[in-house]
């Protein structure tokens, strides 16, 4: 054992100590100046050195940041419990899935009483006949910390099927193939690659996709025979920095993509799922600014494009000329609606978009062009496409919820235009969906943009000030946050809270032009808009500062550390999870996991204009000396998307600068990567610390 180790250990075992006799105060960690000089300017950061991943002196800080929290939150560990007990009461041991037709089959997933992961599991014919278990995740990550199987996918034939198992956390996939027959597995193992793979029609080709060991970019598409022993061939490269690459295949099954993207641009490619040998064809050349997604249907393509639309518009092509001029429109664009999928069947084609900052599902008849849209019914609420794999069926299935209906499941007959529910996911542990209230407001920021938010509380709350709320927000990547169910959220809205949803800009809620108006130059738009909604919630009596907490993961994070420097007198507290704070450091880096795909969504920094604009909201540079709320930071030892050293340099800058007493937590989860904890119940566990935190701060902790 080195002695620096040694030293590491001793450090652990004094603050161990230290934090029983409840006089230990919180970690410190050294400062080592290290100078980034970019356009004349410099920054000095004390805590670069903690990205030195194997430094056990790093190693050492965290677990002491984690005792720390451990030692300050052990008055709530009862709570904590109460809450993970209340939140398993809510789940149905014995579940599964709804299930779906594949040719012959019907699929689903189920779980067992205790058991944390799903199996895989089908049935020939109906559900009626008995049962195959195909594959048991509780089994394949028996023993291990961390287990994630993505992407399981069964060949055209039902005979195999392949999947991705990841032990670390860090999203990178070995494949397996499974011999469905036998249930056994097939030699080949396919190590360190992504969970993005498809079947070509031999049922013995699968395309996928492998990323930069480094950097984490998905650039690389190979082409796998089962059983062959020649070398996987690399069929598409992307050498473009700023891009990713990704494989897929429509429903029709007669094609296989091969779509290349950055943040505002895209080009696909293609070949015939039944000649998978065959070299991949163009279907547009990439252009500036010009985003599109291909599918078919049967006898053409169909193409949604942003070109001339900006909320994009769904044409469609003959299969022989994908030149822009043989392109002819299906459904125009409009201004009020944006267009965002589209599945396509034999004879009716189903358009998911939002209006007016809610889903909405558009059938088109393939034969007569007649288009109508499915009702939902609700004034707030989530809407997906689900499991759709018949190409010749005229029922198309959904997922729908909202804050106060549970996860249900829809086949939909697009001839009858009738609805029928096939699952609607169980919440025992007497929730009642009639105890709770939904709305929907819009608030007008300050340059008079309006901005929905969605609420749910426990009816007949009086609206004095003096409820606590939670507001949650994201706004990055074009991304909608819909108003869905939480079987978790029932512990905080028993307890008095409001939980709110802010679709600020940067997401696509409102159409494309939100989400430019919340990139790059654009980006503090995003910031502005999450504190003026918590100020109409403050004015509104909703709540009060000393009663309001604010939430947010990942570039969710990095809004958090934005807020938390602007408007920090707001808050009671605050939890940022895995964030994305020293966005400046980061993005000068491409040696850094995801920085390059990154700057058509922030900014390039090397860029003066960038620079100059990113600096001015960065979270960890613009780190103040003057009071801020309480904040929980969490993160992972193996997080892939926003490394580690980022929340842990926050928090040591926080630590420094902060002129107050409140509480400045970080807990990294040492065996997981950027989603946290993937057992069904043990993600209760960080929904609970969540929890916990905040009903701490209200005075609830000893309830």
């Amino acid at each position: 054992m080195t002695r620096t180790l040694l030293v590491c250990l001793a450090s652990i075992i004094t603050f161990i100590f230290a934090c029983a006799d409840e006089k230990v105060g919180p970690p410190t960690v050294e400062k080592k100046p290290f100078e980034l000089e970019l356009h004349g300017d410099t920054r000095v950061d004390d805590y670069y050195w903690l990205k030195e991943r194997e430094n056990e002196d790093v190693i050492a800080y965290l677990e002491a940041e984690n005792l720390y929290t451990d030692s300050v939150l052990v008055e709530t560990s009862g709570l904590r419990n109460r809450l993970i007990d209340e939140m398993k009461s809510r789940i149905v041991q014995d579940d599964s899935s709804a299930p779906y037709k594949h040719g012959d089959y019907y699929y689903y997933t189920r779980f067992e009483e205790g058991l944390d992961y799903p199996i895989y599991c089908r049935r020939l014919g109906s559900m009626d006949a008995e049962e195959e278990i195909l594959l048991d995740i509780n089994k394949e990550g028996a023993g291990e910390e961390y287990v994630a199987v993505r992407g399981f996918a069964v060949s055209p034939n039902h005979k195999l099927a392949v999947y991705g198992l990841d032990i670390v956390g860090r999203r990178f996939y070995d494949l397996r193939i499974l011999d469905l027959e036998t249930g056994m597995l097939v030699a080949e193992n396919i190590e360190n690659v992504t969970a993005n793979f498809r079947w070509a029609n031999d049922n013995k080709t699968i395309f996928y996709t492998r990323q930069d060991p480094d950097t984490l970019r998905w650039d690389k598409i190979f082409r796998h025979e089962t059983g062959s022993e020649q070398e996987d061939e690399l069929i598409y490269e992307e050498k473009d920095d700023t891009f990713s690459s990704y494989v897929y295949r429509s429903t029709s099954g007669n094609f296989i993509y091969v779509a290349s993207q950055s943040t505002v641009s895209t080009d696909v490619r293609y070949v015939s799922a039944d000649s998978p040998t065959d070299p991949l064809q163009l279907i547009q050349p990439r252009e500036v600014d010009h985003e599109y997604s291909v599918t078919d249907g049967g006898d053409r393509f169909y193409i949604l494009s942003n070109e001339n639309a900006k909320n994009f518009q769904l044409l469609e092509a003959p299969l022989d000329n994908t030149a822009k001029e043989a392109w002819s429109v299906v459904v125009p664009h409009r201004d009020d609606v944006l267009l965002e999928y589209v599945s396509v069947f034999a004879d009716y084609i189903v358009l998911t978009g939002m209006q007016n900052g809610l889903t909405i599902m558009e059938v088109v008849d393939r034969i007569s062009g007649e288009t109508y849209q499915i009702n939902f019914g609700e004034s707030a609420y989530q809407a997906y496409s689900s499991n759709n794999y018949e190409y010749d069926a005229d029922v198309f299935r959904y997922g729908y919820e909202s804050m106060t209906t549970p996860d249900s499941v829809y086949d939909y007959d697009l001839v009858k235009r009738e609805r029928r529910l096939v699952k609607q996911k169980e919440i025992p542990g007497g929730y009642d969906p009639n105890n709770y209230q939904s709305e929907r407001i819009f608030v007008e920021v300050r340059d008079g943009t309006e901005v929905p938010v969605s609420l749910v509380y426990r009816k007949g709350m009086d609206l004095n000030g003096q409820n606590p709320l939670l507001q949650y927000g994201y706004g990055s990547y074009g991304a909608n946050i819909d108003p869905g169910f939480s079987a978790n959220l029932p512990s905080l809205l028993d307890r008095g809270f409001i939980y709110a949803i802010a679709h600020i800009r940067g997401s696509s809620t409102m159409g494309r032009d939100w989400y430019y108006d919340g990139r790059q130059l654009n980006k503090k738009n995003t910031f502005t808009d999450f504190i003026d909604v918590s100020k109409f919630l403050i004015d509104e009596k909703y709540t009060s500062p000393e009663h309001l907490y604010a939430m947010g993961g990942s570039a969710g994070g990095l809004l958090m550390g934005a807020v938390v420097n602007m408007a920090p007198e707001l808050y009671k507290g605050v939890l940022s999870a895995v964030p994305f704070v020293d966005i400046i450091t980061t993005m000068i880096d491409p040696s850094i996991p995801l920085t390059s795909g990154e700057w058509k969504e922030w900014g390039d920094p090397r860029e003066k204009e960038f620079y100059d604009y990113m600096l001015s909201y960065s979270p960890y540079d613009q780190v103040a000396r003057q009071d801020y709320p309480n904040i929980l930071v969490t993160t992972g030892l193996h997080d892939s998307q926003v490394q580690y050293w980022e929340p842990a340099k926050w928090v040591a800058k926080l630590r420094e600068y902060k002129t107050d007493d409140n509480l400045l937590l970080l807990q990294t989860n040492m065996s997981a990567g950027h989603g946290g904890k993937t057992g069904r119940f043990q993600r209760l566990e960080d929904a609970a610390l969540y929890y916990t935190f905040f009903l701490y701060l209200e005075g609830g902790a000893s309830e």
